[in-house]
Order: structure tokens, then C-alpha cells, then sequence
């Protein structure tokens, strides 16, 4: 058995994995070392008298390093700074707007996004961000908008084709969200989040053969993530195929969660299709993919852009 398979039975279920990253490790990888600044990022004038004055794009690396660290209380802090620095600069206001929708401030988020949308230069970003934070409201048909504003910029955007994709499938209209997804593995084959959104969006459909033919490549390459390989379980237990969603839940999860997975498979099977599409459509926290959890079917992970 692959080291990652026998790794993850010894837990129930994978969502729980944690990567802590220190800070002042991704202040030296951001190339901060040799200049250290004691920042204060809600300081009037951008310094305590530690170090020079901040600049625009050292705030935007230290923001970007403690976003990535997980410092995500700072990174918006520091990021509101260089929008300061920087008014007529959409980027702050954008990264800081994605760091809110990471912390589950749904609605900070939405501000700081239109706040960028009022600034000269690209405002795709914000377009794109404005559609993540209304789809985690639960309210797709908001998406559109600005979703239909960002493609004019970038028709072919692989990501914004991710995003139609799913603000269709929200909305009950599967057979346009797979089109968009195809259109965008046209221009990213293979694509993770667009293969396991299209996947999962044919299973809401009740093509379970076609879903797994899109998904079973990506599933069992030696690449593959536990997240890639229950979605294709799911799809199987959908599909009535006990045996083989057990084998596929087994490479990750411990007997008690396959099991709890099989029978929350079978439940999902004795709904009309309608209830069973909006079961799996709502067990996504924060509506920000398509797709289920590593652990189980009722919790989700993101592949989303």
C-alpha cells in the first residue's frame, strides 16, 4: 500500500491536515531577512522607528508571506496598508479581499472587493473575488455579474470558466455548468477543479458512466490527491457500486469512516434526484466547490481557484 494511503487509515479522515508555517520563516523566503522591519500595519505613517519606512511592494510581499504562513488577521492588516500607499492600486484591495474570504468574512470580503472595483487598472481580480464571496453566500445569480464583467477581459480564462461552471451547477442548470467546464479543460486539459467538477456534475445529472470515465484517470494516477480519490468513491456509491467505492475509500480512510461513507451513499441513493442534487450541492461549506471532503461526503475541501 502507498506510504500516503497507510499514513491517512491511521486518522479518520484527511480534512484535518494542518501546514503551519512560522512567519518570520516566510519573511526570510519573501527576502525580508536582511532588512528587518518592525511592522505596524495599522501605524499612521507606516513604521514604529525599528527599520525604514515600508514601501508599497515590501507591504505587498510581507502580506503576501503572512497570507501563506496563515497569519491572515496581519495579511489583511498589511494589505490595507499598501492600499493606503498605493490609492490608485486595485491589487492591495484584492488581496485583502481574498485574505477575508479565507477568514470566513464573507462580508468584509464583498467590501474590500468593490472597493478595488473603484480604482483605475485591472479589476479582474476583484471581479472574480466579488463572484467567490456571493457564491459562498449561497447566492449564485449574484455571481453572474461580475463574473460576466471579468470574462470580457478574458474570455478563455480557465478559472472564470471554473467559476461560471459552478455558479450554473448552484443553480440547478448542470448541463450548461459542464459545458463551461469543458471549455475550460480545453484550454487547461487536465486540470484538477475542472475535472472533478465536471465529474461531480455528471453524477448530479445520473450520468454516473461518463463521470467516472472523466474522473477515473486523474483518480488513480500515482499523483492523485485522497480529495480526487473520494469523489470518485462517491460517485461509485452514487452509481450502486458498493464494492468499488469501499476499495477506493479504503486507500485513505480507517473501516469506521468507509463504512459511515457507504451508508451516507446509500441514503443519498433513496432521494429523488432533485433532493439528491441539492444534498450534495449544500454539503459544500462556503459553496466554494463542487466536490466532497477527503473524510466525508457531508464536508468539503476546496479546488477552487
Amino acid at each position: 500500500m502507498p506510504l500516503e494511503g497507510r499514513n491517512a487509515r491511521r486518522v479518520r479522515g484527511l480534512s484535518a491536515l494542518v501546514f503551519v508555517f512560522s512567519l518570520p520563516a516566510a519573511l526570510v523566503l519573501a527576502g525580508c531577512a536582511q532588512s528587518p522591519v518592525n511592522l505596524d500595519p495599522l501605524s499612521v505613517n507606516g513604521r514604529d522607528g525599528g527599520g525604514p519606512t515600508p514601501t508599497y511592494p515590501m507591504l505587498m510581499r510581507i502580506g503576501a508571506a503572512a497570507q501563506s504562513g496563515g497569519d491572515l488577521p496581519n495579511a489583511v492588516g498589511v494589505y490595507r496598508r499598501a492600499a493606503e500607499l498605493a490609492p490608485q492600486e486595485p491589487a492591495p484591495l484584492v488581496a485583502a479581499g481574498d485574505a477575508l474570504l479565507q477568514m470566513g468574512a464573507v462580508n468584509e470580503a464583498i467590501v474590500s472587493y468593490n472597493a478595488a472595483l473603484v480604482r483605475p487598472g485591472d479589476t479582474q481580480g476583484a471581479q472574480a473575488g466579488l463572484a467567490k464571496a456571493f457564491l459562498k453566500t449561497g447566492k449564485p445569480e449574484l455571481a453572474l455579474t461580475p463574473l460576466s464583467k471579468a470574462l470580457e477581459a478574458s474570455p478563455e480564462d480557465p478559472k472564470l470558466l471554473l467559476l461560471l461552471g459552478v455558479t450554473k451547477d448552484l443553480a440547478g442548470r448542470h448541463w450548461e455548468a459542464q459545458g463551461y467546464y469543458r471549455d475550460g479543460l480545453a484550454r487547461a486539459p487536465g486540470d484538477p477543479a475542472l475535472t472533478v467538477n465536471l465529474a461531480l456534475s455528471l453524477a448530479i445529472s445520473g450520468d454516473y458512466p461518463n463521470a467516472i470515465v472523466v474522473l477515473q484517470p486523474l483518480a488513480i494516477a500515482p499523483t492523485a490527491s485522497p480529495h480526487t480519490r473520494q469523489t470518485l468513491a462517491l460517485i461509485y456509491g452514487l452509481k450502486g457500486n458498493v464494492a468499488e467505492a469501499a476499495r477506493i475509500s479504503r486507500i485513505d480512510l480507517d473501516d469506521p469512516s468507509v463504512e459511515h461513507n457507504l451508508a451516507y451513499y446509500q441514503t443519498l441513493r433513496e432521494l429523488s434526484p432533485e433532493a439528491r442534487s441539492q444534498a450534495i450541492l449544500s454539503a459544500r461549506p462556503g459553496a466554494t466547490t463542487l466536490a466532497p471532503g477527503t473524510a466525508t461526503p457531508i464536508s468539503a475541501s476546496s479546488s477552487y481557484p
